[in-house]
């Protein structure tokens, strides 16, 4: 679990919760890494808080936040524009933050939360030193042909896409493909028979949990290497 609880203003009278989990000290980057969650589920999902607390172990620290309309309770996702406007006012927090200042910055998260990242970055991308998507949403499911990838080449800071190779929203190929066709400055780490939040079958050979830890070495080892 985290170990800090903090409040991020947004708007001047709505604000959002924000959880901190601190690096480990014995290996600490010197890196914040901002992961905004997914359409359904809130920054204290399993997924999230897994993700959050195990790349705190690898030296990474991590900040996790709910967006305005699921701090309040609603189900359906603000407009875009509000939805960066709130992920923009938690970079400003983590920059600031007196346990942060210092870092460099990596920002992401999970399917909605990585795309908003994204947006925000290719529209002000001062101080941001890379990304990470955990399950990118390329598209939605059965729409290949409604790309969410025009703002991608705006984005000049390092990508790194986790995404699993079935994945509905995305496969293995698509995001390979769309790197190549965008000339992206970007890496795939692909899950070999995963689905959209990363999962695999018992006939795949490794557990899940064993997934998830490859993925964040993994991501721990792409962040460390960025500086």
């Amino acid at each position: 679990m985290p170990s800090a609880e903090f409040k991020i203003n947004v708007t001047g009278v709505e604000a959002v919760t924000a959880f901190l989990y601190p690096a480990a000290k014995t290996q600490r980057a010197g890196v914040s890494l901002i992961l905004g969650h997914g359409a359904g589920a809130n920054q204290l999902s399993a997924f999230m808080r897994e993700f959050a607390s195990g790349l705190a172990e690898r030296g990474i620290d991590v900040v996790t936040f709910n967006f305005l309309y699921m701090e309040q309770g609603r189900k359906i996702p603000d407009p875009a524009p509000k939805l960066e406007s709130c992920y923009r006012a938690v970079i400003d927090a983590v920059v600031k933050h007196r346990k942060l200042k210092g870092n460099r910055l990596v920002i992401g998260g999970k399917s909605m939360g990585g795309r908003i990242a994204s947006q925000v970055a290719a529209s002000h991308a001062d101080n941001i030193d890379g990304l990470v998507f955990l399950g990118y949403p390329l598209h939605p499911p059965g729409r290949p042909d409604k790309l969410r990838s025009d703002h991608l080449p705006k984005i000049k800071a390092p990508m790194l896409f986790v995404q699993g190779a079935r994945d509905a929203f995305g496969t293995k190929q698509e995001i390979e493909s769309i790197i190549k066709k965008l000339k992206l400055p970007a890496e795939l780490y692909s899950i070999e028979g995963g689905d959209h939040s990363l999962k695999v079958s018992k006939r795949n050979g490794a557990s899940q949990q064993e997934v998830y830890a490859m993925a964040m070495d993994q991501i721990g080892l792409w962040i460390t290497n960025l500086f």
